[in-house]
């Protein structure tokens, strides 16, 4: 048997195709034209577009267990350092990502109040704050307990959680439930995000505080799953050993899902078990088609992805925000040109229906993000967040 102890290419593959699955579901033409599968579920239950955020969690775990070998699981002052360093940057990246957006929208509207509002309107926790306190929390966990001991964290943690939501209407869309509660004390209302389901919209953010507990368990199943990909060497014995854990915690959180709700919005713990176990399956897939049987012809686009893939998400998102702000004049019915209306429109005109158009404006947007990732893999540029 072939023997492998080099970088897993089937690793980079599944954070790209994450990656590039959160800008495709994250920037459609129309958010009122959408094909099924490319929208989250309204509030309980799981859609393709649901799996490719855990996705990228799920390999984030993945990737901290290589990071923390370095150190070899010690809390060192070097390994704080790393740590501490990365949470703060991995912040204030969010953070800046929406001053951007404050302040280019209100370049087009004198009254915007940029200034007054950065911090009275800042919503304090989002997607690379969630990343941020994952990662933190999840490495001081690696580095104090054993790794024998973080399968028994992840299931109290899990436990705890579904406890916490079931004793605190978690799983309602209502203003009681614990997880809007428990943000309106910490965050306050002006700092959260504000989701819609059944024709309402409420102070509930799904990256909460409270909702970030689950997501702990999530990075430290994909550590485990490092630490398989490192202590067995063979990638045939790997795949065994990967699928197998994959298909328990599948099994696991489809029972346990009659009972607890799977929910990416509440981040319900049968959600961490059945994504992180429908990863755990396709990593183990890939790596039968890319690293044995050396298929990987077709995965040449993904791996600029998954060579930097913080950046090319930064890079989306930043130009998501500018395609939709920067005005180049108004159209015949008043409304302002911007480069999201003129590459919408023209995905209009060539396609059979408004949500082709929307979704072939998403693809028309990875693959302008792409260019960018894929310049960085030609003059190999790691740029690490």
């Amino acid at each position: 048997m072939a023997k492998n102890n080099k970088r897993l290419l089937s690793l980079d593959i599944l954070r790209g195709i994450t990656i590039a699955g959160m800008l495709l579901v994250n920037n459609p033409g129309s958010w009122s034209n959408l094909y099924a599968p490319l929208e989250h579920a309204e509030w309980i239950g799981l859609t393709p577009t649901d799996l490719v955020f855990p996705f990228f969690m799920f390999v984030m775990g993945v990737s901290m267990y290589f990071s923390l070998r370095k150190f070899n699981f010690k809390p060192s002052g070097s390994a704080m350092l790393k740590i501490c360093r990365r949470t703060i940057v991995l912040f204030l990246i969010g953070w800046m990502v929406q001053w951007f957006g404050m302040w280019l929208r209100g370049l087009y509207d004198p009254e915007s109040h940029f200034f007054a509002r950065m911090f009275g309107d800042l919503r304090i926790l989002g997607v690379f704050q969630r990343l941020a306190l994952v990662y933190f929390f999840g490495s001081i966990i690696a580095l104090l307990f054993k790794s024998k001991f973080i399968p028994w964290i992840i299931g109290l943690i899990l436990i705890v959680y579904a406890i916490i939501l079931g004793t605190g209407n978690g799983y309602e869309f209502s203003l009681e439930n614990i997880l809007s509660r428990v943000d309106m004390a910490v965050l306050g209302e002006d700092h959260m995000y504000h989701e819609q389901a059944f024709g309402k919209t409420l102070a509930l953010d799904p990256e909460g505080l409270l909702s970030t507990l689950p997501c702990i368990a999530h990075v430290l199943i994909g550590f485990m799953m490092g630490k398989c990909i490192n202590t067995v060497h063979d990638n045939r014995e790997r795949i065994v050993e990967i699928a197998v854990w994959g298909a328990l915690m599948l099994l696991v959180g489809w029972l346990a899902q009659y009972g607890i709700p799977c929910g990416k919005k509440a981040w319900t713990s049968s959600y961490v078990l059945i994504t992180c176990g429908m990863a755990s399956c396709i990593l183990a897939m890939l790596i039968y088609c890319i690293d044995i049987k050396g298929h990987n012809r077709w995965c040449r686009f993904f791996q600029s992805f998954g060579v930097n893939p913080l950046f090319c998400y930064l890079v989306g998102t930043v130009l998501a925000i500018a395609f939709g702000a920067v005005r180049f004049g108004t159209n015949a019915s008043g409304d302002p040109v911007t480069m999201h209306s003129l590459i919408h429109d023209g995905c209009k005109a060539i396609t059979w229906s408004p949500e082709a158009a929307s979704c072939l404006y998403a693809i028309t947007f990875v693959l302008i993000t792409w260019c960018f990732g894929y310049i960085l893999y030609k003059k190999k540029i790691y740029i690490k967040i």
